[in-house]
């Protein structure tokens, strides 16, 4: 019978446990406890960059140069995931011709042996080929030469006997507004990589139910006489923690899935004492003390974290800390960085990615900015550098990877002594932050006199190379550089002092017109002539506190310059092969059906080259 006093004790009951499970989720959940936020209305977000960071754009799309990208053309790039085995670092990412969810699909791999040089695309998941005359379950329409989806927010599995293993999803949409992530594809595939470079066959691990089986252009993972590949396949759909990465693409009721909500992007990380934190999109975030078998708490938004709809990864860092990275704003720019002690309370908020380069062709659901970054899971290999190292897509068009030092800092507490011919090779620009493109790269270059540059070149015409040095606060400092450029006629180099937030007050520019400048507010002056294949060394003494600064170039006369921007003082030190972008901004229009690609998408210019011989700096 139920009674009164029944209800009662139930109504409390339940009360109690909802305050003990708010209470438990308040004291032991992710957390950001510290005070810097990013200003959405520049790329880098006025954030401190963390030192040594190196991103590396490893496929630049281009429709009309396909043999320099992915040798297909398509410019829909996108989800890339991240392993380290073999002592080779593997990344795929699934690719469209065009838009997301406009088929055809694939899903390409690249290799590395350093993650600075990689292979070129090649396909590891084809093309899948619907029946004519299949029915989405729910959706109007027939499938008429129509091809799948990939999709994919897991994409490798090191097995138990140390075999890898790349896994995707084929999902169906009917048309481009059509979800294939809706639990009604057709289903999981996996294939093994092998330490020659070649791949397995293909197996479906896993169908979604609405799918007909007797359909499927690959076997089921049981047919296989590989006794090993069928023991990975068992390892995997007993792991739950691996599991919990498969929902949105599987059944929403597959009994395999530990937590059936909507929950998307999931990565986690364990804690000293065995627990779990998991993370999803819009930075939820739980704990798990049984291995992923059960969470604590329906996810929640981590207090503190500002996180759009982008992913959010968390890792164990090799000092025995945490980092969580993602897009700290409403938009999906900066790419930043965020450290942690214990794995729960986050202090910090640093940059890895601040530039947006313009989105070259337009697309179905096309976003701006470095979104989507993913690193290598706990079971996927250790790089033995100790780095942290992720990939992410640029406006969902080009790939890239960053590889960020271990400690994380945005601190240097001595002087700049970087004469880079003197210097370890390999080491040459460990506390430089670079921005390394495919057409505009920065990298040490041994000339053919034996001498190591730092050497910016730029054939982009939609973006540039860039190399940035963290220095020492100072209000009041000298900076002496030498630079060799290897044209007059043609290109670009700006030279900016910064302050912590990236914000310039001084810039000095070796210009198309064969003479060196400096911005006088929203003039330029010309300080004196440059001519190819010749070595400027340039002195410049910066007093914050007078807004002035001498500028000397060789051994020519001293002359003395205004800032054209206020400032407490310098933190950095930028070289870059074109004009600082400011769009998108906040008022940038969203993604609509009505999309264009830019004017002269193939375009490529004239070969800049700039070569940085040193760079020394000291306080006054």
């Amino acid at each position: 019978m139920i009674t009164f006093q029944n209800i009662k004790t139930n109504i409390i009951t339940a009360t109690i446990l909802l305050a003990c499970t708010t209470v438990n989720a308040q004291n032991d959940t992710v957390r950001y406890v510290g005070k810097t936020l990013s200003n959405i209305d520049y790329h880098h977000g006025q954030l401190s960059p963390a030192v040594g960071v190196h991103a590396t754009q490893i496929m630049r799309a281009s429709r009309e140069h396909p043999e320099k990208a992915d040798g297909f053309g398509w410019t829909y790039n996108h989800q890339p995931m991240m392993a380290y085995w073999n002592n080779t670092f593997y990344l795929h990412y699934l690719s469209d011709p065009s838009g997301e969810h406009i088929p055809p699909s694939q899903t390409l791999l690249m290799t590395s042996k350093d993650g600075v040089t990689w292979t070129k695309p090649e396909v590891i998941f084809p093309i899948y080929r619907i029946p004519d005359g299949w029915k989405k379950e729910g959706v109007e329409g027939v499938a008429k030469n129509l091809d799948a989806i990939m999709h994919q927010r897991m994409g490798f599995y090191t097995s138990k006997d140390n075999r890898l293993f790349a896994l995707a999803y084929y999902g169906i949409a009917m048309d481009e507004k059509d979800d294939p992530n809706d639990g009604k594809g057709i289903g999981r595939v996996i294939r093994e990589i092998k330490k020659d470079g070649s791949f397995g066959e293909i197996y479906f691990i896993r169908y979604n139910k609405t799918w007909d089986k007797s359909k499927s252009k690959f076997p089921f993972y049981t047919a296989s006489k590989d006794k090993d590949l069928k023991k990975a396949c068992e390892e995997i759909l007993s792991d739950p923690l691996v599991l919990q990465q498969w929902v949105e693409e599987a059944d929403r009721d597959d009994e395999l899935i530990p937590l059936q909500k909507p929950y998307k992007a999931f990565s986690y990380y364990h804690l000293p004492n065995g627990n779990v934190v998991g993370l999803w999109k819009h930075a939820l975030t739980s704990i798990s003390r049984n291995g992923g078998k059960s969470w604590d708490y329906m996810p929640l938004r981590a207090p503190g974290f500002v996180n759009s709809n982008a992913k959010i990864w968390g890792q164990k860092t090799s000092d025995n800390r945490y980092a969580t990275l993602y897009n700290p704003s409403e938009y999906r720019w900066p790419l930043a960085i965020s450290t942690s002690d214990d794995g729960l309370n986050y202090k910090d908020l640093l940059l890895v990615h601040g530039e947006v380069s313009p989105m070259r062709y337009g697309g179905n659901y096309k976003s701006a900015g470095p979104q989507y970054v993913r690193g290598i899971t706990e079971k996927n290999g250790t790089p033995p550098d100790g780095k942290i190292w992720v990939g992410y897509s640029m406006n969902k068009e080009d790939i890239w990877v960053a590889s960020i030092p271990v400690p994380v800092t945005s601190v240097v507490t001595e002087n700049v002594n970087d004469v880079f011919n003197t210097l370890p090779d390999g080491q040459e620009l460990k506390l430089w932050n670079t921005y390394d493109l495919s057409w505009a790269s920065t990298k040490i270059e041994k000339k053919a006199d034996g001498k190591k540059w730092l050497t910016l070149r730029d054939q982009d015409y939609f973006d540039y190379s860039r190399a940035e040095r963290v220095i020492p606060f100072a209000s009041k400092m000298e900076a002496v550089f030498t630079v060799k450029p290897e044209q007059n006629n043609h290109g670009l180099l700006q030279i900016e002092f910064q302050n912590k937030q990236g914000l310039p007050s001084v810039r000095l520019i070796f210009d198309s017109d064969g003479e060196l400048k400096v911005k006088n507010g929203a003039r330029l002056s010309s300080v004196t002539k440059y001519e190819a294949n010749k070595a400027y060394t340039i002195t410049v003494k910066l007093d914050a506190k007078n807004r002035q600064y001498t500028i000397k170039v060789n051994d020519g006369k001293e002359s003395t310059k205004i800032f054209y921007a206020p400032t407490d003082g310098f933190e950095r030190i930028m070289f870059r092969t074109g004009e600082q972008r400011h769009s998108p901004n906040p008022d940038t229009a969203p993604d609509t059906d009505d999309y264009d690609d830019l004017p002269q998408t193939g375009k490529l210019i004239p070969e800049a080259v700039f070569n940085i011989e040193s760079l020394i700096t000291k306080k006054l």
